[in-house]
């Protein structure tokens, strides 16, 4: 310090000491970086105010210039203008040329740092807390230089954000430990939408003065990406501060193996994430001392100072900073209501509003009722308006901007005024302020107003439509995910009937919302706000929550479906049918499709949802059935509610696959077993983890708890044969059952808990004394697999399942096909079903009822058996794979399936047990003739059905073959249908009478291709070998073509009576079908040839391989003409566009590419621009490709039907089928109609709109 400076603190010395209070001053000081805790502390430490003066004193006089000038600042702030007069004159002067001092530099420093990286600074009323600062000091020092996080958590209002800011402001922490810099992130309660600004806002902080400007990231991972290079180039060696996380899913988008340190209320939300983590805990009470504290901060005093009824006021606060903090702000304005206050407080009786274990609600309701009356009568009403805010929302000044119809600054400062009397909390993130109410400050405001809520809300809707009008938000207005979320809250709040119809009956504002934050949120409110929107009739809500349900596994994808094209696929009789219809109307430029035939489907299904980014393996319901709890390949453990499917909890449980998960029986905890070998125990409320288990040495197959609340035991199974029993009350495992000779896979509890039945790979099931540990029995079922057919030595029986009756006298076994029932006190058999032929079962469930059983196949479908009549009652089809799992609700009005298709289905009983079972297989044949559709389909496996497409409805029907049917064709002229079987029996049958006309034993194995030459008096055939068959049905005659060395995979008639074919052996022919000779040869791939396509002049042939490239082929001079190699995948598809310009090839990587016929260049890559991760392009291979007539439009069919405009590229529009796995596409002349089947067996025809 100056010479003179220092002269002028000694020489006014004793004014100083006998005038100032230190409190505020030193405030400053701190603020200003040139007072440190540590010597606050010291001050404080002193007896008298004049004794803490002449220390304050002592120390500035010790330090540099900028301490003079901020003890000289920190007076004229605080109303000491005369001493401040008597210090002027020693200023020192700035001197520019002089280098800074350490001091001053490290000032400087640690201002730029904490400034540029949104670090909050401290508020004016701040009682120390030395212990706690230090902690996150050393917390952070524990991270050193490698990745980690530093998790500070307490109750909301414990000081959490103020105590790490002032961890922060230690020059020493930020040399040794983060020299890059603090980035300070305020993250709240968020949905995706709401996270991704977050995301933006912060890498944009990060790239201010990058010279390249980039756009915004477009989602979460594409953020989250561009954080960890920012993170790791340009600022290393920095630490990243989330402020308020609520949700563990948040922290995946900042998992960029970074330092981070979170402030949450939640210990467990860093559960989720891998890497070193350290924790502090902040006392959610204050001490009294500090309670003391913070009333003489604000009133200006000493603590020995303050009134007797600060220590009873102090208690009858119970130490919440909270409360303390709304009477503290109210004495600072009336210093003489100390009684007053205090007898407020003792003897004012408030409605009890709930109880809480986390705060004192009588405490908080107590101070909040005292704090409003002080309030002035205008500010009163605006206080009110806030009553009707959800609760744990940070809400966007511009809300309350349109609310009171007031500019910006008018609002900001009507609501500091609350935030000043901790009325109301204020988090700034940017620019924009965001206010919010804490929940029983919400709850107190509530209850006051309770008669004029209605209003409140009305007010806010009138509001919100005089400003927007007919307009809705967009996401750049900071307001825009308040009202999404929230404005038909408000509307139901207000009763506005007609209104909250007008808005949630909309498809604009359906696709708008669904974008935004997905459709769980809006089928809440369906089912939440039903009573208002219900009033006159309950259809139209009915129709749009079921839209929703069986459609939001679709709206979640990306590309964002097209919710028009979902809207046209409703019952006609659907609102959302209609006012699909009147958009598409009126979008002339758009493609959309009818659905001609979709009447004759019934939708199953109460709710579909897909929570999971991979196979779904186990998912089961609470006792109340209000929750499901869902696990699977990608590791992570889900909670949702049952009704809408919006997801309560996000777990990222396991290193490896979740096999199954099960909830306890009172629904307090959710246990989880994995393929890593561990078992873990969650609570379903909050997601913390109770504990893990490790005894297992292999994969942890099942694992099941006891079926009766109070007492937790919890059954697991693993590969390493054994079966234990954990009791959760003594964390221990309490009985190793051993006895099985291989894996273990399925394990459960008699009803009355004192048995388990394991299923195990040797081809056993076992029951175990729960108590004990004992075996009681033993069931061999690989016993009941000896037949002719299947030697018992050659045959592994895996038994897969089983489930109790709910007497506990019986007990389901699944193995391979077969269901089988047996008696538990004999052992014996009760009864057996063959459930399938073609398919496995997966899994296995006995609805409470004890007369249906569910059980999950392999082959993506569900059925429901009577097992007393051995009758199936019901075919549930939907999934798109396999079925994992199948089990009932704890009523049995429900049951739930999971699938490798990433979804889960939630049926009702009643509805699947009245439906029909019937399906078609995906070989079809199509002719389209004068304006008629007319189909051949294969129908439940062995009957032929006739349909008129344009009518669905059914003209012939053939009876049951005595052999599946595998193939059929039709003739041109519709008087003649063929059919191949799996026998290899080829028919020819009449259409006007459906008799059979001629019958050939044409091959040993399953016919695979049939088709009438155009005169129909010949059909050609193919099986599963090399040979192709050119029959004369009419005049009984054969020709055989042979010369492939392997199988025929398809054939293609020619003019002049040729016939081309293609085969797995690589290779292509041209035949005389006269006389059975082959004309050309054509050696084309190294693979087999997929498929091959004809041109429109009939000179040049397409071949497409599982090579990976596609050929284009001269007839004349028998050479290839192109090669196209740019495929990363097997070519499965080939066609020629009608103008003989163009080529369209595409591939098992669901990728369609478009080429110059005449030069063989690649024209256009057709893609979807995003698709969610791990999902094909297609949804699947692309199997079949076909041109409109002027070349300009292009179809194609894969795990769904997608349109696409041929010049660009461009997808036009896509239909999603009920199913996956289109074999092929049927498209007529004028490329209006478009007809297939998918793997569900549902038939499509689809017109152009």
């Amino acid at each position: 310090m100056d010479v003179k400076s220092r002269n002028y603190l000694l020489t006014n010395r004793q004014a100083l000491e006998n005038d100032i209070k230190t409190s505020y001053i030193m405030d400053r000081m701190i603020s200003d970086e040139v007072l440190t805790l540590q010597e606050e502390e010291r001050v404080k430490q002193q007896n008298t105010r004049k004794e803490r003066a002449a220390m304050l004193i002592n120390i500035i006089l010790t330090k540099d210039n900028n301490s003079y000038r901020s003890f000289y600042n920190a007076l004229l702030h605080e109303g000491y203008r005369d001493l401040a007069a008597l210090l002027q004159d020693g200023i020192p002067a700035v001197s520019s040329g002089n280098r800074k001092s350490s001091m001053d530099g490290m000032t400087s420093y640690v201002k730029t740092i904490l400034c540029e990286g949104g670090v909050p600074q401290r508020p004016v009323v701040f009682v120390t807390r030395p212990k706690l600062v230090d902690a996150i000091k050393k917390k952070l020092y524990c991270l050193g230089s490698d990745p980690g996080w530093v998790t500070v958590y307490g109750m909301a209002g414990c000081g959490k954000t103020v105590l790490t800011a002032e961890a922060l402001r230690d020059p020493q922490l930020l040399e040794d430990c983060f020299p890059g810099g603090v980035h300070w992130i305020s993250v709240g309660k968020q949905d995706k939408a709401g996270l991704l600004i977050k995301l933006q806002n912060l890498c944009s902080r990060l790239e201010h003065d990058s010279t390249l400007s980039q756009r915004p990231p477009l989602n979460i991972e594409e953020a989250k990406d561009r954080l960890r290079l920012l993170m790791l180039r340009k600022y290393p060696r920095s630490l990243l501060v989330l402020d308020d996380i609520w949700d563990s899913w948040v922290l995946k988008a900042f998992d960029n193996q970074c330092q981070v340190l979170i402030t949450s209320r939640d210990r467990s939300v860093t559960d989720a994430v891998a890497g070193n983590k350290y924790e502090v805990h902040v006392e959610s009470g204050l001490a009294h001392e500090k309670g003391l504290e913070i009333l003489s901060l604000f009133v200006n005093m000493k603590i020995s100072e303050l009134p007797e009824q600060a220590n009873t006021l102090v208690r009858e606060c119970k130490g919440s900073p909270l409360v303390i903090s709304l009477i503290g702000a109210l004495l600072r304005d009336f210093p003489s209501r100390w009684e007053y206050y205090l007898r407020q407080l003792q003897n004012k009786q408030f409605r009890r509003i709930r109880k809480s274990s986390s705060y004192d609600y009588e405490a908080l309701d107590e101070a909040m009722s005292i704090s409003v009356e002080q309030l002035d009568d205008n500010y009163k009403d605006y206080y009110k308006d806030l009553s009707i805010l959800p609760k744990d929302v940070k809400v966007p000044t511009k809300v309350l901007c349109i609310l009171w119809d007031m500019e910006t600054e008018e609002v900001e400062d009507i609501l500091q005024e609350f935030v000043n009397k901790s009325l109301l909390f204020c988090d700034r993130n940017g620019k924009s302020f965001h206010y919010y109410l804490h929940d029983l400050q919400l709850d107190f405001l509530t209850e006051k107003n309770r008669n004029q809520l209605q209003e409140l809300h009305k007010n806010i809707v009138n509001q919100y439509k005089k400003y927007y009008k007919l307009n809705t938000p967009v996401l750049s207005q900071e307001d825009c995910m308040y009202w999404y979320n929230f404005l038909a809250y408000h509307m139901a709040g207000a009763k506005m009937q007609q209104e909250l119809c007008d808005l949630m009956f909309s498809l604009d504002w359906i696709k708008a919302k669904t974008e935004l934050v997905g459709p769980a949120h809006l089928i809440h409110e369906y089912v939440e706000y039903s009573s208002v929107l219900d009033q006159k009739d309950s259809t139209v809500r009915e129709n749009f929550q079921e839209f929703l349900s069986l459609n939001g596994h679709l709206l979640g994808r990306q590309p964002f479906p097209d919710i028009i094209q979902l809207g046209l696929c409703q019952p006609e009789t659907s609102e959302v049918y209609q006012q699909a219809k009147l958009h598409a109307q009126r979008e002339t430029g758009t493609f959309y499709l009818e659905w001609v035939n979709k009447k004759s489907l019934k939708n199953l299904s109460r709710l579909v949802v897909r929570p999971h980014r991979d196979a779904v393996y186990h998912a089961c319901f609470s006792k109340d059935r209000q929750r499901i709890a869902s696990c699977g390949a990608d590791k992570t453990l889900q909670v949702f509610k049952a009704e809408s499917g919006e997801r309560l909890l996000e777990i990222n449980a396991h290193d490896d696959e979740i096999l199954c998960c099960a909830f306890s029986a009172d629904g307090e905890f959710v246990a989880t077993c994995s393929s890593d070998k561990k078992v873990k125990v969650w609570n379903s409320r909050t997601g913390q983890c109770r504990c893990v288990y490790e005894e297992h040495s292999e994969q942890v197959n099942c694992c099941q708890f006891n079926n009766k609340s109070g007492q937790y035991l919890l059954a697991t199974c693993s590969n390493d044969t054994f079966i234990k029993i954990w009791d959760l009350n003594g964390k221990y495992c309490r009985n190793t059952m051993i006895g099985h000779e291989n894996s273990v896979n399925h394990c459960r509890f008699s009803p009355n808990d004192e048995y388990v039945a394991s299923c195990s790979t040797d081809g056993t099931v076992k029951l175990w004394e729960a108590r004990s540990g004992n075996e009681l029995k033993s069931i061999e079922i690989k016993d009941f697999f000896k037949n002719a057919d299947e030697q018992p030595d050659d045959v592994e029986v895996l038994v897969k399942c089983c489930s109790w009756s709910r007497n506990g006298n019986m007990i389901l076994v699944v193995a391979k096909n077969k269901l089988l029932l047996f008696d538990i006190n004999t052992c014996g058999l009760l009864t057996q079903v063959i459930v399938s032929h073609h398919s496995t079962i997966q899994y296995c469930d006995f609805c409470p009822g004890d007369e249906l059983v569910a059980v999950a196949l392999s082959h993506c479908s569900v059925e429901l058996w009577n097992i007393k009549s051995l009758s199936k009652v019901a075919y549930c089809r939907g999934h798109m794979s396999w079925v994992h799992c199948v089990t009932f609700s704890p009523d049995g009005s429900l049951f739930l399936t999971s699938s490798d298709d990433q979804t889960i289905r939630i049926w009702e009983t009643k509805k699947v047990c009245k439906s029909s079972d019937a399906v078609l297989k995906s070989e079809l044949d199509v002719v389209f003739h004068n304006g008629e559709v007319m189909i051949l389909a294969i129908y439940n496996q062995k009957n032929l059905q006739l349909i008129n497409g344009n009518t669905d409805k059914v003209i012939i029907q053939t009876a049951a073959q005595e052999s599946p049917i595998s193939c059929c064709c039709l003739s041109e002229d519709l008087k003649f249908a063929a059919f191949g079987q799996e026998s290899g029996t080829i028919k020819v049958l009449q259409l006007s009478d459906g008799k059979v006309l001629k019958s050939w034993e044409a091959y040993r194995t399953s016919v695979q291709h049939c088709r009438f030459t155009p005169d129909c008096q010949t059909l050609i055939s193919s099986a599963h070998d090399s040979v192709i068959q050119i029959w004369n049905w009419q005049l009984s005659e054969c020709v055989f073509l042979r010369g492939h060395k392997e199988a025929i995979k398809d054939f293609r008639l020619l003019e002049n009576s040729k016939l081309l074919s293609w085969s797995f052996d690589g290779t292509v022919k041209v035949w005389n079908i006269t006389t059975g000779n082959a004309e050309k040869d054509f050696a084309c791939h190294g693979g087999a040839v997929l498929s091959c396509a004809v041109s429109p002049d009939g000179s040049k042939f397409s071949s497409a391989s599982a090579d990976k490239t596609a050929k284009i082929w001269s007839f004349e001079s028998s050479s290839v003409l192109h090669e196209l190699k740019d495929h990363e995948a097997c070519v499965r598809c080939c066609t020629f566009s009608p103008s003989n310009k163009l080529l369209a090839t595409g591939d098992d990587k669901g990728e369609i590419r478009i080429w110059d016929v005449l030069t063989g260049a690649l024209l256009h890559f057709c893609s979807p621009v995003t698709v969610d991760e791990g999902e094909p392009t297609h949804g699947g291979w692309v199997t079949d490709l076909s041109f409109s007539p002027d070349s300009k439009m292009l179809v194609s069919s894969g795990g769904y039907l997608k349109w696409w405009n041929v010049a660009t590229g461009e997808s036009l529009q896509t239909f999603y089928t009920n199913g996956t796995n289109l074999k092929s596409i049927h498209v007529s002349p004028n490329f209006k109609v478009y007809v297939t089947v998918d793997n569900l067996g549902i038939l499509y025809v689809l017109q152009k709109f």
